[in-house]
């Protein structure tokens, strides 16, 4: 069984990130372009659960499936698309998991979605926080059913989401301009 842990901003998770990322790299090597840390242990001061997302962005993400042997040796499970299509997924630590990886081939627009979201929440300190706060209550509301956990924050994530994917588009536009 999952527990649902939400723990105040920690410096350690930017250090665990690191440490992955060279692990990463040194396996996926020639198929790597980027490594990118996501997720809420990614935006400095916000709560989050302590999982450590990373987003690699890779040449062809059909070629990933033959890294599943060197990944598992590291501590990670291969689970496929895991219901994003174009999307490989790792996650490391079973029911106390610790890291969880996304990849995806350059060009996927899901790439820009995580990226708007965490821009987003890095920028916009009160959003951060009242995002936090909710994950906060909804994990001492729920210890114990990670599905109720991401129920309740479900609509609160989508309004985010679609926040951000306007601020990073209203961004990308003024950038074309300057």
């Amino acid at each position: 069984m999952r527990k649902v842990e939400v723990c105040p901003y920690s410096n350690e998770w930017r250090v665990l990130f690191e440490t992955e990322k060279k692990l990463l790299q040194h396996i996926f090597e020639a198929e790597l372009l980027e490594i990118h840390h996501i997720g809420s242990t990614s935006i400095r001061g916000m709560k989050a659960k302590p999982i450590i997302d990373i987003m690699p962005i890779v040449i062809n993400i059909h070629n990933i499936d033959s890294y599943n042997g060197k990944m598992i040796e590291i501590g990670y499970e291969a689970k496929g698309e895991n219901g994003i299509s174009g999307r490989r997924y790792f996650q490391k630590g079973g029911d106390e998991r610790t890291h969880h990886v996304h990849i995806y081939e350059a060009g996927s627009p899901e790439i820009f979605r995580h990226l708007a979201f965490r821009d987003f929440l890095r920028a916009n300190k009160e959003e951060a926080e009242k995002y936090g706060d909710l994950k906060e209550k909804l994990s001492q509301k729920y210890p114990a059913d990670i599905q109720a956990y991401i129920n309740g924050k479900h609509d609160a994530a989508a309004s985010l989401e679609q926040k951000a994917l306007k601020w990073a588009n209203l961004r990308k536009s003024n950038l074309h301009f300057q």
